[in-house]
């Protein structure tokens, strides 16, 4: 197996929710009645945890404080599997707290102080010799920039990946990749005016040279990365994702990005599996939702869409569900379908499979595979995510997603639907959305073929 050694500030985050439903009385500041206090690992210890918990064997350098945060740290580090290599922290380990009501955080406090890490021994370029791939995440604490001599040798022996900080120093030159966000790629390169995608190139660029670095991917949130090489630059999308938190998304996507690149993948393959890690992560409920060393939940069974409708559900959002067989898709069923997603925070369509259609609207039908019905309506923006049904109405498929709303498009009374009474078991509701005149498959069916007749 190939070793993963991740350099770096570790930090302590603790997460404090609750419920939020009134305000101070002595100052206009809501109230949060603490449910839940619990702690995990942040900064580079966070990304450790990462790749631990995707199979990778993970060594952590890193320096903690003597002090109840530190050994707290510690615990959640051999709890998550990783093996710690700990200059000591003369100072206080660093600690985030977060404060959420219904899983959005209010408040971050943190609490530190003057700290300096401690200096290196032996083991610290015994594990770098070993590595198949270094992770430098740097938090401006001190940690890199005491071992930067080791990783400067590090760079010339295996993939070095640099997750910068503006507070701590650029990449040791001939790093395999480094990765700043887009606001710290703008404060790295100050000269380049402009945001968005193609700035953000033109920062790449910058950089890569300035670092003497053979890549360069600046991330862009949702909107993916910008990845810059010596073969030029390239856009790397990123999934749809519905709602989700960003807490500790680009630690997740570092970890992700080293990892592949410890198994010899090239810069942009590291990168293309980063950013779908990130975004996942993401949709999941991001450093909230990670469990350090907890067994994954297994998802045998379970869908995509079914998965969509869980995490949506546990962060207190409105799950809509659509349904019908969307063979060849118009305007009327795209009008549809955003009015469809408006109603809540994602929207799943229930779609007839190609035997569904067959059994409905004749044996001619459909048109369109279902596979790519399926991927024509996952392309549009109001949709996210799509779920097949076998049977002739989406009755069974609403059972498994259970959404809370059951959007319809046409001429129907409530009282037709069946997936009203559906809905009403578990207290959802079925909204009949406005019918748009002179738009049907059929319809474009009949023209085209009239169309061919007299041609």
């Amino acid at each position: 197996m190939s070793r993963l050694v991740v350099v770096g500030d570790a930090l302590l985050d603790r997460d404090v929710t609750g419920r939020a439903t009134r305000l101070c009385p002595d100052a206009p500041v809501p109230v949060v009645e603490e449910e839940e206090r619990r702690s995990r690992p942040g900064g580079a210890a966070l990304a450790a945890a990462l790749a631990a918990a995707d199979g990778q064997e993970v060594c952590l350098i890193c320096a903690l404080g003597r002090d109840g945060a530190g050994e707290e740290l510690s615990d959640l580090l051999a709890c998550a599997g990783v093996e710690v290599v700990d200059l000591g922290l003369c100072g206080p380990t660093p600690e985030k707290i977060r404060i959420l009501a219904s899983g959005r955080p209010l408040l971050r406090l943190d609490r530190e102080g003057p700290a300096r890490p401690g200096r290196p021994g032996g083991e610290v370029e015994a594990a770098l010799e070993a590595a198949s791939a270094v992770l430098v995440s740097d938090y401006g604490r001190g940690v890199a920039a005491a071992l930067r001599g080791h990783l400067v040798r590090a760079a010339a022996r295996s993939p070095l990946l640099w997750d910068p900080h503006p507070r701590g120093s650029g990449p040791v030159p001939g790093a395999f990749l480094a990765t700043p966000n887009a606001e710290e790629a703008a404060l790295f390169a100050p000269g380049v005016p402009g945001g968005g995608r193609a700035a953000a190139g033109r920062r790449a660029r910058l950089l890569l040279e300035r670092w003497r670095a053979a890549g360069v991917a600046v991330t862009l949130g949702p909107e993916g990365a910008v990845l810059a090489g010596e073969g030029g630059s390239c856009a790397v999308p990123a999934p749809r994702a519905a709602g989700g938190d960003p807490c500790g998304a680009g630690d997740r996507f570092a970890s992700r990005a080293a990892s592949l690149a410890a198994a010899g993948a090239s810069a942009r393959e590291a990168v293309e599996g980063a950013v779908r890690a990130a975004s996942a992560f993401v949709a999941g409920g991001g450093a909230h939702a990670f469990r350090p060393g907890a067994p994954r939940p297994p998802a045998e069974g379970r869908t995509a869409a079914e998965e969509l409708a869980r995490r949506v559900r546990e962060r207190g959002g409105t799950v809509v569900a659509t349904g019908g067989c969307f063979d060849l898709l118009h305007a009327g069923h795209v009008r549809m379908l955003e009015a469809a997603r408006s109603l809540g925070d994602c929207l799943v369509v229930c779609l007839n499979s190609d035997a569904s259609v067959r059994r409905l609207k004749g044996e001619d039908r459909p048109l369109v595979p279902q596979e790519e019905r399926a991927t024509v309506l996952r392309a549009l923006g109001c949709v996210d995510e799509v779920l097949l049904f076998e049977e002739d109405t989406p009755e069974e498929a609403l059972e498994r997603l259970r959404p809370h709303i059951f959007a319809k498009g046409g001429d129907y009374e409530l009282s037709e639907l069946p997936e009203a009474r559906v809905l009403a078991r578990w207290g959802g509701e079925a909204v009949i959305l406005p019918y748009v005149e002179g738009r049907s498959t059929s319809r474009l069916i009949r023209e085209a073929a009239s169309r061919a007749e007299s041609g």
